[in-house]
């Protein structure tokens, strides 16, 4: 028996099966859904608007009394909302230690042609980042920097790979994202007048000198590989990390977080506060 008493508590209930599927990114990328795991992760989805087809929750897991609350407001707006046996949830968990807690949302549109175009906006590029965690970890930095939005160049990983979401802490859904090309997000940003910053360990100047005020992007590539030849060209401005120890760089997650908040503080101290 699948359900008992309305609460799904077959593991191979083709339900679970599909939330399973959905850690594949070519599955994500078919279906165009995705697994929003996490009372914190669910709330800012829900609060951004997000589509919600389906919400599973375990009370079992559940770690505060604020998760039954949430749980009484996602109902009211998504599809389908079934409490599931421990054993159930844990299957469809991608999480060591789940909190009862799983949505499955409808990926938005993530053209460069939805972006906002507010004055003297900060931006971020994340270029060809490969490490989930990394990407994540930008986007948290981005929210905590108030910048505009977060441009995804040339993605190794999806922007809804499961560790990213749980690496944002859920800041993916508050942070404006667009994905595309190298090329096309340079033109965007020279279309729109955005001066482009690229953190180099061969840059010119030190990232505390340069004026990083205005419209600006901030450009961070792979650990890997660094950056391409799109973030070379002529218009880039190079900046430098300055490293004392034998390390030559950071990673790529602190380079955009150190970047952000220097870009951050110049702002502040020009508007005198």
């Amino acid at each position: 028996m699948d359900l008992v008493n309305g609460m799904l508590t077959s593991v191979r209930n083709q339900r679970v099966k599909d939330v399973v599927k959905l850690r594949n990114r070519r599955q994500r990328d078919r279906q165009g859904r995705f697994v929003i795991e996490g009372q914190r992760e669910l709330a800012y989805a829900a609060d951004a608007g997000f589509t919600l087809e389906a919400v599973y929750h375990c009370e079992d897991l559940f770690v505060d009394h604020d998760a039954r609350d949430l749980v009484a407001r996602v109902a009211e707006v998504a599809v389908d909302c079934r409490q599931t046996s421990r054993a159930v949830f844990e299957k469809m968990s991608y999480r060591h230690t789940p909190d009862g807690l799983l949505g499955i949302a409808t990926a938005p549109d993530l053209s460069l042609a939805r972006l906002p175009q507010p004055e003297d906006a900060l931006w971020l590029v994340a270029s060809a980042i490969e490490k989930p965690g990394n990407l994540g970890a930008m986007l948290r930095c981005a929210d905590a920097a108030g910048s505009a939005g977060v441009l995804v160049a040339d993605p190794a990983t999806d922007v809804y790979n499961p560790n990213v979401v749980r690496a944002s802490v859920g800041t993916l859904f508050s942070v404006p994202i667009a994905v595309g090309t190298a090329e096309d997000i340079r033109d965007w940003l020279e279309t729109h007048q955005v001066r482009i910053v690229t953190a180099r360990p061969d840059g010119d100047v030190d990232y505390t000198q340069a004026d990083l005020r205005g419209n600006l992007a901030i450009i961070v590539g792979s650990e890997h590989d660094g950056l391409g030849s799109a973030w070379s060209q002529p218009g880039c401005e190079a900046v430098r990390i300055p490293m004392a120890g034998r390390a030559d760089s950071v990673n790529a997650a602190v380079a955009a977080a150190l970047l952000l908040f220097e870009a951050r503080r110049q702002r502040r101290t020009a508007a005198g506060r």
